[in-house]
């Protein structure tokens, strides 16, 4: 959440600024603004609550004068409303200084009173405003803007970036990070500074790693690095994996709507370079290599549709490499003491490897003595830079707020570590892993068969539910995980009354809620598997059809047992059992989208969510 961006260079700082905001829109905020030092030497502000548009609007109407230098920002409210006075940036320095922020200020109210005391006036509600005057203070004794970023940030707690610019020092930007993302776009004679590299990726695609309690000063010419007690950093350097038409809908209606259909291919770039003659191979978990075949558990963190992704993870983990695995929702894994030990894999799951609260479970876990693995799809995002190795997922960027090709990714990349790990224990021969490969690998074709098949008919469904104010949704084993997901994407796009169950907790509760017209999908597994739950499942149908529900069963091809006791059926490809919710999942998502868009809503932004959390 927060979007922030930054520039100096010869082109139009604010055409620089307002592109960057835009490519950032997924973030989710309530207010935006800019900052820029004109070509007369004045500092100029502009800001609005509300979406980007109404700044355009603002701008169009009443123009501002452009410069070479410049900030801008989308904030997600957190301290005092969305308001033009809380919007970002904030002055310091009599007008001269403008700040941006992203994250909180813990200490802000003894801060404020200090400020209070020495006679400053706040505008805002915002912490952010004591961080602006903080610096505007040192800047009028120090005449140094990188130093009075410095010595203010130290005396900061909370998470934050901060990015900064006086009129005094033009061509300057400063930037600061703790617990919070910022990344450097290394131009042509221009720089610039981002949340994510998708706030400069149209312009340069080299980029530059903040890390933790760094400060970065960038010039037209020049990058400098130094750490919160002022010794100079080497950043580390990467090339951006995508370009800016990858974040572009590209005559698509929605973002949500090309990233469905980019599902087939997030799954085969994830497995891209790590299958060879039939065996796993994982370079990036070479700084694991000691460990990993001593580790005797495996937990698994993340937040929402991550946690799902874990659940799948868990399975194929514990069937192909038998360690036992726990998933962990990761705003409650370091609140409640949990057992750890150098023998203990702690995977994270994250697709912008900025959420806080997964990331602070990697600290916590680290400090604990276990060991870290993220599984990520950002790069020079922080949760990869905070474990011991990564695997990224490379499904290419994630506009649309609620995930659906990073969900089918995290999944795939955990089935490889699952393979992976199977391969070096000697828990699966050859010819075992070779073939759970080849299921893998074939997964591709056959989500672009569901995707093709499935869309025409669940737009058809949703369109005749638009009025629908409560689904429900049902599997076992893993149709388990894709009940919740579904269900999610439902609550997040529609905004109505969604339930994930476990087929088999009907009985113990949940069929209470079955009336006369209550909507029920159901995950059928294969009836083909000699150890299947399908008859009972299609039992669970039978119960619930007989109180009146209006079941939607998503089977794969050639199930009839099911036709008698369905409303309807989506069809999925044949698939062995552990990749099945891979292909099942896809119709929820794209039922989640279409029902919302019957309802008229934004399914790319929906109210009160933002793409990434970057607090707790």
């Amino acid at each position: 959440m927060c979007g922030i961006v930054g520039y100096v260079g010869p082109g139009s700082a604010i055409g620089m600024l307002l592109g960057g905001l835009k490519r950032q829109e997924y973030r989710g905020y309530d207010s935006a603004g800019i900052a820029v030092i004109d070509d007369a030497g004045e500092l100029e502000t502009r800001k609005r609550a509300g979406k980007l548009g109404v700044l355009l609007g603002d701008l169009d109407g009443d123009s501002m004068p452009d410069g070479h230098t410049g900030i801008g920002h989308t904030r997600w409210a957190t301290h005092g409303g969305p308001s033009d006075a809380n919007a970002h940036p904030h002055l310091g320095d009599g007008g001269r200084l403008a700040l941006i922020h992203n994250g909180i200020i813990e200490n802000f109210a003894e801060l404020k009173q200090e400020v209070l005391d020495a006679g400053g006036v706040f505008t805002s509600e915002t912490d952010s405003e004591v961080a602006a005057l903080l610096v505007g203070s040192l800047y009028r004794e120090t005449g140094n803007l990188t130093d009075a970023m410095r010595r203010v940030v130290t005396r900061l707690e909370g998470a934050f970036t901060l990015l900064v610019m006086h009129q005094d020092e033009p061509g300057v930007v400063v930037g600061a990070r703790r617990n919070s993302p910022l990344v450097v776009g290394v131009g042509d004679g221009e720089n610039f500074l981002g949340s994510d590299v998708a706030a400069f990726v149209e312009h340069t695609r080299h980029a530059l790693e903040i890390g933790q309690d760094q400060i970065v000063t960038i010039r037209p010419g020049s990058v400098e690095v130094i750490d919160f007690s002022g010794a100079p950093v080497t950043p580390h350097a990467f090339e951006v994996a995508w370009d800016a038409s990858a974040a572009e809908k590209g005559g698509w209606p929605s973002f949500m709507k090309k990233e469905i259909s980019e599902e087939p291919e997030a799954v085969a770039k994830t497995l891209i370079g790590r299958i060879h003659d039939g065996a796993v191979t994982l370079p990036e978990l070479e700084p694991l290599a000691e460990v990993l075949d001593d580790i005797d558990r495996v937990v698994v963190i993340g937040c929402g549709t991550a946690a799902y992704a874990g659940m799948l993870g868990k399975y194929a983990i514990e069937t192909w490499a038998r360690v036992p695995v726990d998933v962990e929702l990761s705003h409650e894994f370091r609140y409640r003491d949990p057992v750890l030990s150098p023998r203990t894999l702690v995977v994270s799951v994250s697709q912008s490897g900025e959420t806080m609260d997964t990331l602070m479970a990697v600290k916590y876990a680290r400090e604990h003595g276990a060991r870290t693995l993220a599984i990520c799809n950002t790069q020079g995002s922080t949760i990869p830079r905070e474990s011991d190795a990564v695997l990224y997922t490379h499904a290419g960027p994630e506009v649309a707020v609620a995930s659906t090709k990073a969900f089918v990714a995290q999944a795939t990349a955990l089935y490889l570590l699952g393979l992976y790990l199977a391969q070096r224990r000697g828990t699966l021969d050859g010819a075992q892993i070779a073939a759970q490969l080849a299921e893998l690998q074939d997964l591709p074709d056959k989500l672009d068969q569901v995707v093709d098949a499935a869309s025409a008919r669940i737009a058809e469904l949703a369109h005749w539910m638009g009025d629908t104010q409560s689904v429900l949704f049902l599997g076992r084993h893993v149709g388990y995980p894709i009940a919740l997901e579904g269900a999610l994407k439902l609550k997040e796009l529609a905004y109505i009354h969604a339930e994930g169950f476990a087929a088999g907790e009907l009985k113990h509760g949940p069929i209470a809620l079955i009336e006369p017209g209550q909507i029920v999908f159901v995950i059928v597994p294969s009836p083909r598997d000699p150890s299947s739950l399908h008859p009972k499942v299609v039992s669970n149908i039978q119960e619930i059809r007989a109180r009146g529900a209006r079941v939607i069963a998503i089977a794969e091809i050639g199930d009839v047992a099911v036709v008698p006791y369905a409303d309807e059926v989506i069809r999925i490809p044949f698939a062995a059992p552990l990749f099945e919710p891979l292909l099942a999942v896809v119709p929820l998502h794209i039922f989640g989208m279409e029902l919302a868009m019957a309802k008229g809503l934004d399914v790319d932004q929906p109210r009160n969510l933002a793409k990434s959390v970057t607090v707790e």
